[in-house]
């Protein structure tokens, strides 16, 4: 498995292919792009069947205590999705609601601010200190489309 498993090329999120089924999939708004933390929470919001845009998966958190910067996850690679002269209307922000997810959170709002780019957050309704992969579908649901601009 370790062998043909690896990050897709489009979202990072973990596929058997050089491109995940959601990224391949020509139904998706591709204009809207769900930033999470790790594949468990990409499953997580799919499993709800309430979001059509695509992901970005960064794959870890910040976590300055813990030696993990913005270089560690898959930052630089998302300023260069959202940057002209992409086309995208949102970012939606789902990152874990815990320090490290809200800093993550934080940081990706400053630093997409000036591409101009709508930047949102998911609604609460997703346990203080829990992890989306955790949620059930009608949590995630509520959180999504109650989601507030940063």
């Amino acid at each position: 498995m370790k062998e043909r498993v690896g990050l897709c090329s489009g979202c990072f999120g973990l596929s058997d292919h050089p491109r995940c089924q959601i990224c391949d999939d020509e139904r998706r708004e591709r204009e809207v792009i769900c930033v999470v933390e790790g594949p468990a929470d990409l499953m997580a919001i799919e499993r709800a069947r309430s979001f059509g845009g695509v992901y970005h998966v960064l794959n870890g958190a910040l976590a300055p205590l813990d030696g993990i910067g913005p270089d560690d996850i898959k930052m630089k690679e998302l300023i260069a999705r959202v940057s002209p002269p992409a086309v995208v209307r949102e970012v939606i922000i789902a990152t874990n609601a815990t320090v490290e997810g809200e800093a993550t959170a934080l940081y990706i709002a400053r630093a997409l601010k000036p591409l101009g780019v709508k930047t949102t957050r998911l609604a609460r309704g997703l346990p203080a200190g829990g992890d989306l992969e955790y949620s059930d579908s009608a949590t995630l649901t509520s959180a999504l489309s109650g989601r507030r601009e940063l």
